[in-house]
């Protein structure tokens, strides 16, 4: 990668030559510095900048934090020794607030070497990870990089290093954001990778090695879209969220930190509690939501509007395994985390691509106090030749674990299906749930009842004539679930602690966690957990 020429530079050098002696001219050279700053790269970087149609990187800035709250740091800091050398090094870093509290934020300047990390760029942004673990408040990476910068060698795989052991120390203490804009090679995707939520634009590509180089190196040929496009890496579970364009994204990133605390010893904003005390209309229509038919389909997303507050529901992950729905919503004013099935996809079964995705969603939860509802309608795990060998019941026990680790409240609202191992891992009380609820049209058991009937019913099955073989498999599938897959043998045992009207859903998970509220939970002292990796 090489380096901008600024043809601004020899002229600041022969300024800070002379001798400047009075105070007047000392602002006056303040002034020309903090200008040269704020556009390193000069009319060149401008123009590139305008060619690609992007902002610049405290545009960027602006169009996330609240008007005028941003306070730069480190705008002066460039590579010492080198007299080409530019201000910034190729990032911007800083504070500000967003929705009045408290952020630090960075942000790449792809003017500048290709937003390439540099020594300078290294320390700033250490700097920066150091100051939100100190304050405790959220850090948030605006992301448009070439990578290392390769003229710098081994420095800038030190600092990448450098800044990737900070991680450690912001993770789960304060919320992390990456924002992945433009294309993001090599080592600039690793760090995104390792915060809490990945949010992308349309037009950004992240892949640790580009098309030329693959092509170079194995022969394959693959294009940009196909390698590193967001919606295929959004498909593969390494971004979150993608957003039609950067505006989007940055609202989205608001939206989600108005979930979120301050730090994991925080608590998050409440908003307009109290609301709607009575049931209304919108939750009369749950009492009919579930066809008569367990073959027939609907949307998972009716319910979810219809049991949080004013329908506000923040998903995460809407492009990746969208048989399991991941998001957030508030409950009396106070954010929860929602883990649902989709009967619209796989008819809602767990399968591997879920389980990672819910795995991750939980431990986010957990780590920031958010207590989690479940609402379930799965016929359980997914079986095939090819989930097996793409380890399903590795992510699977990821699933589990998760859950089994979170010590935050949980309620669990089975509202069809909870069969096998997907009744077990979504919020049992076993499992680790708090209160258990089940609508009148809940079937929990082993398995649904053709697949029952085939495994224990066989000979029966088999010695009646193929004439009255169709009307005794109905009869015993009838009896199934009229005895057998029903919450009525769930509640008797105290596996359910209630079977309640679907109209009543959204006032009983209110209540519930209005008296989960001061839930503590710890384990033994153990260096750390081991989850199946």
């Amino acid at each position: 990668m090489h380096r901008a020429v600024n043809a601004s530079i020899p002229a600041r050098v022969d300024r800070m030559r002379k001798s400047v002696e009075t105070t007047a001219a000392k602002l006056a050279l303040l002034q020309e510095n903090l200008a040269d700053a704020r556009e390193p790269a000069g009319a060149v970087g401008v123009a590139k900048r305008t060619a690609k149609g992007i902002p610049s990187p405290r545009q960027r800035i602006d169009m996330l934090v609240d008007p005028g709250s941003f306070l730069e740091f480190g705008a002066l800091m460039r590579q010492p020794g080198s007299p080409d050398a530019l201000y910034g090094d190729g990032v911007v870093t800083g504070r500000a607030r967003i929705d009045g509290r408290p952020v630090v934020i960075i942000s790449h300047d792809q003017t500048v070497y290709g937003g390439s990390v540099g020594e300078m760029f290294g320390r700033k942004v250490a700097a920066a990870m150091d100051s939100a673990a100190d304050i405790g408040c959220p850090f948030i990476a605006i992301n448009d990089s070439g990578g290392a910068r390769v003229q710098d060698a081994v420095t800038s795989l030190a600092w990448y290093a450098a800044m990737s052991r900070r991680q450690q120390r912001l993770s789960g203490a304060v919320p992390q954001i990456s924002l992945m804009l433009g294309k993001c090679a090599a080592g600039a995707v690793y760090s995104p990778i390792n915060t809490d939520v990945l949010i992308a634009t349309e037009a950004a590509y992240m892949f640790v090695t580009g098309p030329d180089i693959i092509r170079e190196t194995t022969g394959e040929e693959v294009t940009l879209e196909e390698l590193g496009g967001a919606f295929n890496q959004a498909h593969n579970g390494n971004i979150h969220h993608v957003a039609a364009d950067e505006q989007a994204a940055f609202d989205w990133a608001r939206r989600y930190l108005s979930f979120m605390p301050d730090d994991c010893f925080g608590r998050s904003p409440v908003l307009n509690p109290g609301l709607e005390p009575e049931i209304t209309d919108s939750d009369r229509e749950l009492n009919a939501i579930i066809p008569d038919s367990d073959r027939s389909g609907y949307d998972m997303y009716d319910i979810l509007l219809r049991i949080f507050d004013d329908g506000d529901f923040l998903e995460m992950g809407d492009n990746a395994a969208r048989n399991l729905i991941t998001g957030f919503a508030r409950v009396d004013g106070r954010s929860v985390g929602v883990v649902a099935n989709q009967p619209l996809v796989s008819s809602g079964a767990i399968d591997a691509r879920c389980s990672d995705k819910a795995a991750h969603f939980i431990r986010l939860c957990n780590a920031f106090g958010l207590p989690l509802i479940f609402v379930v309608d799965t016929p359980g795990v997914l079986p095939g030749v090819e989930e097996e060998k793409i380890g399903v019941i590795k992510r699977g026990g990821r699933f589990f674990y998760a859950v089994v680790e979170a010590t935050v409240p949980i309620v669990t609202i089975v509202v069809r299906k909870a069969y096998g191992g997907g009744y077990a891992v979504m919020g049992s009380k076993q499992l680790g749930g708090d209160l258990n609820f089940a609508w009148p049209t809940a079937r929990i058991a082993v398995m649904g009842a053709e697949a029952a009937v085939g495994l224990t019913q066989r000979r029966q099955l088999e010695a009646a004539s193929d004439e009255q073989r169709p009307i005794l498999r109905r009869q015993l599938v009838d009896f199934y679930n009229a005895t057998i897959a029903t919450p009525w043998t769930a509640a008797e045992r105290g596996y359910i602690d209630a079977v309640i009207e679907p109209a009543h859903t959204r006032l009983e998970i209110r209540k519930a966690l209005n008296l989960l509220r001061d839930k503590s939970l710890r384990f033994g002292p153990r260096k750390h957990h081991l989850m199946p990796l």
